[in-house]
């Protein structure tokens, strides 16, 4: 899902790029529209006086955050005006997934759909008792720091000046994954040390939305945040941003569009 300013163009207000899972637009009853008010993109932009460009769709990885980076032209034609973008994703990475997600994403497409209803509610039945083990996880941590540093000197190529600004994974309480996470510490470890190496500010969003997820004020489905977490989490990734040399209505550097990464397999 998408949402950007169609009224501006280029040099006009700067952009707010964010390549996000459901956490970044679901609330506590579920998803919403990119542009509500509410969900911490838009208190972001709104605090910086910038527009948005949300490109996010649940159960999303680092890899599908690298697809969108280098297949979505909503995101190329966000590129120019950038004034930082938020890799807001590497927490479903860390989450436990028995069958390998390629598989869990087919079973939309099996015919005829008693048999597609079928085979779901396997899976739905499966999912919660096996993840319980805690492995294997949806993307090893050494894979999710690959699609985020093909994701980051991508950028850096077009824009070197760009601030990036990445994340480390929420925590959750979701029956649908056994309540395991034990592939976040690795998880952690990883996107951290990269995160230091390329000089990357980093948001923790357990340290931001741990006590409404634990106090039970969260989405009842235990992953996804309530208000408070939402403002926590804009709170934080303000302190980011502006950690990254980013002042209240700065102004990206224009370049021109044909130079947006492109052409990923």
């Amino acid at each position: 899902m998408t949402t950007s300013d169609a009224g501006s163009g280029p040099g006009g207000r700067p952009v707010l790029l964010v390549l996000a899972d459901s956490l970044s637009y679901y609330g506590p009853k579920g998803g919403l529209p990119s542009d509500h008010p509410d969900i911490w993109p838009n208190r972001v932009a709104r605090e910086l006086d910038w527009d948005v460009e949300l490109v996010a769709r649940i159960g999303w990885t680092s890899r599908d955050a690298w697809w969108a980076l280098t297949q979505d032209p909503r995101v190329w034609a966000a590129i120019p005006r950038a004034g930082a973008v938020v890799f807001a994703v590497g927490g479903m990475d860390s989450l436990p997934s028995p069958l390998p997600t390629a598989l869990r994403e087919q079973l939309r497409y099996i015919r005829p759909p008693a048999l597609r209803r079928m085979v779901r509610s396997g899976y739905q039945w499966l999912q919660p008792r096996l993840s319980r083990l805690g492995w294997p996880v949806a993307l090893p941590p050494r894979v999710s720091v690959e699609y985020l540093e093909s994701s980051r000197s991508a950028l850096a190529y077009v824009r070197p000046s760009l601030p990036v600004i990445g994340t480390l994974p929420s925590v959750h309480r979701s029956e649908a994954y056994g309540k395991a996470h034990s592939g976040r510490p690795a998880a952690v470890t990883a996107i951290t040390a990269w995160a230091e190496a390329q000089k990357v500010p980093l948001v923790d969003l357990a340290e931001a939305v741990r006590t409404n997820i634990f106090s039970g004020q969260g989405n009842p489905d235990g992953i996804h945040w309530g208000w408070d977490a939402h403002v926590a989490v804009a709170e934080a990734m303000l302190t980011a941003i502006r950690s990254a040399g980013v002042a209240r209505q700065d102004f990206p550097d224009q370049i021109p569009a044909e130079t947006v990464p492109n052409g990923a397999e």
